[in-house]
């Protein structure tokens, strides 16, 4: 069976709603304690198995490559310095045996259309689509469980989770029959509806597995909700053909997103932190909120 080397990071959105830092930094650089969210991510990749990583990139996002890039000068003051710990951590953002490619989408024309861009490096095999905004705290991770899953079923996968039915306006939304444990074959997926037209309260989140053939689907779809091309109409065109699956993976989310989110996540990572965690404990406990 063909396994899922290959992951796609659509990293080319504006970040608006984190304005005025992301005017010349991505928001993909947002920092959860010491680590940068597109790390995060790529670590999730890298532990299920991705050797190939795919950047959807664009303007002002320079940064991202740089941080998966060698940085001659820093390594060598590090050495210099015997700043041993710090150098590891350097040298090992990206291991040796995976490979970086990098794709410019001319225009923020969707997630679908981002996706669509990657079909140069991907070609005729499966991959996942992990949105780096979604940091996920699973073991096993949430696409390692995807990968999994995908070798017992090989076809389209995504990932779902429970939302409250006032929040449907702001998800992918799903329908389906029980497949198996936390398991949907997918009947209808339908993009922000309103709370009392969603068919359900399964949202689909930033994990995904796709065969190959979404991208066949990603060029016939017109632009949808907000005049974008959204990835859930290529996935509405798939599911005619072939079987598509929701997961309802278990672990935790965070929506680094919005600001609440990204400040929820760097309360909990920062607590979970091995040298930071007990002294950040005492720190809040000491708040009066």
């Amino acid at each position: 069976m063909t396994q899922i080397t290959k992951a796609v990071f659509p990293v080319a959105g504006l970040g608006t709603r984190f304005l005025p830092f992301t005017k010349a930094i991505p928001k993909e650089m947002l920092p959860i304690v010491d680590k940068p969210l597109i790390q995060y991510a790529v670590e999730e990749a890298l532990a299920a198995g991705v050797t190939e990583l795919i950047f959807i990139t664009g303007k002002n996002k320079r940064a991202i490559e740089d941080h998966f890039d060698k940085a001659f000068e820093l390594e060598a003051e590090l050495e210099a310095r015997n700043k041993n710990d710090l150098l590891d951590a350097v040298r090992g953002i990206l291991p040796a045996h995976a490979s970086c490619v990098y794709i410019r989408q001319p225009e923020t024309l969707g997630l679908g259309h981002a996706v669509l861009c990657a079909r140069p490096a991907v070609g005729d095999n499966p991959f996942a689509v992990i949105l780096p905004d979604d940091l996920m705290s699973a073991e096993p991770n949430v696409l390692k469980q995807m990968v999994d899953l995908y070798r017992q079923r090989p076809s389209s996968i995504v990932a779902v989770q429970t939302v409250a039915k006032k929040e449907t306006g702001s998800y992918g939304i799903v329908e389906g029959e029980v497949a198996g444990e936390r398991l949907y074959t997918l009947s209808g997926i339908v993009e922000k509806p309103k709370p009392n037209e969603a068919p359900s309260t399964l949202a689909v989140v930033g994990r995904y597995v796709f065969t190959p053939e979404i991208f066949s689907r990603l060029e016939k779809i017109r632009t949808g909700a907000g005049g974008e091309y959204q990835l859930t109409d290529g996935i509405a065109d798939l599911m005619r053909d072939e079987t598509v699956y929701a997961y309802e993976f278990i672990g935790q989310r965070h929506d680094c997103g919005g600001k609440l989110g990204y400040l929820q996540a760097t309360v909990e990572y920062g607590l979970q932190h091995p040298e930071l965690g007990s002294h950040f404990r005492e720190f809040l406990k000491k708040l009066k909120v």
